[in-house]
């Protein structure tokens, strides 16, 4: 068998996929919060929706029903990331997703080297952006694969509760064949613990338990429940910009600050 091809060397913005396969993680919610928060620090941020439900896409104000060029056609070979990629108001580029996107799955899986298609996409346009984050599906498919492949970090959010543990595991199993076969560069940045109660007895254990389990970075501060996170969205913008002065936003800024100085 010939040897596998070297991958060109990526130049441009640090990609950093926030995953988790389980759902109701915050995990939309802290991709547009540290998206905000890095923009606050003047950095030039490009943050992509792979989840075909478009939850990050509605929440920076972005109608999916009104897209015409999304991440869907990116992937897909039919239009350059540059055609699909939208401003908010939140100082951050958006590159859209739409419910099409639940089928590119299958259409990308008789593709060689379908790991590659999302990297080679974001390729031409990373030299416009010091960071890109990218918001994955709550599954382990070939969209998250593109994901981890395409990024030099990985964020995994996670509620401090016990059950929520269950899949983390996974996730690793998954980020160890891809950095042995498909991204050697691949780095986990940390667990960011979300929904984190301070008064309660068992969020404090599950936080204090969480980076010995799996012996990784545990990300500081943790991300405090709110319902500010449910009005957010309503106006179409990240809690940085509903609701500034609160503990939760200003975790998110803290958290964002500490990732820059490692990416």
């Amino acid at each position: 068998m010939p040897p596998r091809k070297k991958r060109p060397t990526r130049s441009g913005a640090t990609v950093v996929s926030v995953a988790n396969q389980k759902g109701g993680v915050a995990k939309t919610t802290s991709v547009a919060s540290l998206g905000a928060a890095f923009a606050e620090l003047g950095k030039r941020v490009l943050l992509v929706d792979l989840d075909a439900q478009a939850c990050l896409t509605f929440s920076l104000g972005i109608d999916p029903d009104s897209v015409e060029t999304s991440v869907n056609e990116v992937l897909l070979g039919t239009a350059p990331a540059a055609d699909a990629i939208q401003p908010t108001d939140d100082g951050v580029d958006l590159l859209p997703s739409v419910i099409d996107l639940a089928g590119a799955e299958a259409q990308l899986l008789p593709r060689p080297g379908r790991e590659y298609v999302l990297r080679t996409a974001l390729e031409p346009v990373q030299a416009s952006y010091d960071v890109v984050l990218l918001d994955c599906s709550p599954s382990l498919g070939v969209l998250t694969l593109n994901a981890l492949t395409a990024s030099q970090g990985l964020v995994v959010p996670m509620p401090c509760e016990m059950l929520s543990h269950r899949g983390v595991g996974q996730l690793l199993d998954t980020v160890a064949d891809v950095k042995r076969i498909l991204n050697p560069d691949l780095e986990i940045l940390g667990i960011l613990p979300t929904m984190y109660d301070g008064r309660s007895h068992h969020a404090q254990a599950v936080l204090a338990d969480v980076g010995e389990r799996y012996g990784l970075p545990v990300l500081d501060p943790p991300i405090p429940r709110t319902i500010r996170f449910a009005e957010a969205p309503a106006v179409g913008r990240s809690i940085l910009a509903t609701a500034r002065s609160s503990a939760a936003a200003q975790a998110y800024r803290d958290v964002a600050g500490s990732l820059l100085s490692r990416i």
